[in-house]
């Protein structure tokens, strides 16, 4: 590793341990399959003791992982204990909530207790940032995967790359800033496997892994462009939030403006997006889109709410595994294939997941996984995929003040 992604990361690792710990990545399940983020409030009176002591129920008839969010944190620095007095990992987020994650079997409950003191420190796994040295690509990561949404300077050059890129991962440490350098520096390529995964999905001017976009009558697909303003929200450990804002784009006498909040956080496979508009004309819907290959034109799976596909990459025949994406939201949306009329490169088409007719404003959840990192073969990603939509239908996990 050289001397100066060395001394950088160290600098990185320094300036994000606060008073947050991080889950060890032996503790998590692979690739969750988590409900929506319950939010609970209610420390009340609790909060002006020392210690204060709480349960985590799951009222479902399954065994429930996820990430719980506690509304109104304390504000002085503090340790998380379960009920064997272990060192339970946590983050404050940018919005003051308390996360951390749990695994509770159905009808169980767990024991939890903050107590004055200050936590483990131990190293960031969900980070991401701006890489202006590489067009400003937005680039973010954790323990499964990592993402890149294209940015203003390669909007400028006039290259058409709409959609969400995706990169594989093999290990769970971070390798976003060594991936950058090493391209960027010493021209060795991510486009080549070096032992921890690698960039092989084909964007252009498509949706790529799951991006959103405007549906018009007739099946007509508004395309978004580069973000053109992004805030990094949250920077781990736990969690990795930003919030995109669009250039208008005029829509039916309107200056259209959309919105993004995406959310990453560790041991996850998914992103869990927000996405509105602003002006947004009544015959125009929010939709999410996956592109659909020439290589495996029907490699898509759809469920209730959600689609999967599996793309076998750029160059198939240089035995780089295959791709697993998905789309999930909840049961009122809609999933189809939409095929281009016109082939772009070795893009087909579209798998989309869109909201109901009427609505400014979606939340969805997308990413993907790896047959040589993670996510052996796509019996296993539909399962994921499966399980995290039949999640967001499963009643809150409650929490109880003692």
């Amino acid at each position: 590793m050289h001397d100066a992604y060395e001394y950088c990361m160290k600098l990185f690792i320094m300036n994000n341990i606060t008073t947050s710990v991080l889950l060890l990545a032996g503790a998590l399940a692979p690739c969750c399959a988590c409900a929506a983020n319950p939010v609970a409030t209610g420390y009340g009176e609790a909060k002006e003791s020392k210690d204060i002591s709480f349960t985590v129920s799951n009222p479902s008839d399954v065994t429930r992982n996820e990430m719980v969010e506690i509304a109104g944190a304390p504000a002085s620095t503090f340790r998380l204990l379960d009920a064997r007095g272990d060192e339970v990992p946590y983050q404050i987020t940018h919005d003051g909530k308390l996360i951390f994650r749990v695994s509770i079997p159905a009808k169980g409950g767990i024991d939890y207790k903050l107590v004055p003191g200050t936590p483990m420190p131990v190293d960031t796994i969900c980070y991401g940032r701006i890489f202006p040295e590489r067009k400003d690509d937005l680039a973010w990561e954790n323990d499964r995967g990592a993402f890149r949404a294209y940015g203003p300077a390669l909007q400028r050059s006039g290259e058409k790359a709409y959609g969400y890129d995706v990169w594989t991962k093999s290990v769970t440490e971070p390798v976003l800033e060594q991936r950058f350098h090493d391209d960027i520096v010493n021209k060795i390529s991510f486009h080549i496997d070096h032992g921890k995964g690698m960039d092989m999905y084909a964007v252009g001017p498509t949706l790529g892994g799951g991006t959103s976009a405007l549906m018009l009558p007739g099946d007509s697909i508004v395309m978004p462009y580069c973000w053109a303003e992004a805030r990094v929200l949250d920077n781990g450990p736990l969690r990795f939030t930003v919030e995109l804002t669009y250039n208008p784009v005029r829509i039916g006498g309107k200056d259209v403006v959309e919105h993004r909040l995406i959310t990453l956080d560790a041991g996850d496979c998914l992103n869990k997006t927000t996405v509105w508009y602003d002006n947004l004309p009544a015959d125009a819907r929010p939709i999410a889109g996956i592109v659909v290959h020439g290589s495996n034109p029907q490699g898509y799976d759809f469920g209730n709410g959600y689609v999967t596909y599996t793309d076998y990459t750029q160059e198939p025949g240089k035995n780089n595994g295959e791709i697993y994406l998905a789309l999930c939201g909840d049961k009122t949306m809609k999933v189809r294939y939409i095929p281009f009329d016109v082939p772009r490169g070795d893009a087909v088409g579209h798998v989309i997941l869109s909201a109901p007719q009427g609505t400014d404003r979606m939340t969805y959840y997308w990413g993907s996984g790896w047959s040589k990192g993670f996510v052996p073969d796509a019996a296993q990603w539909n399962a994921i995929v499966r399980s995290r939509s039949d999640a967001l239908a499963l009643p809150p996990l409650t929490v109880t003040f003692k």
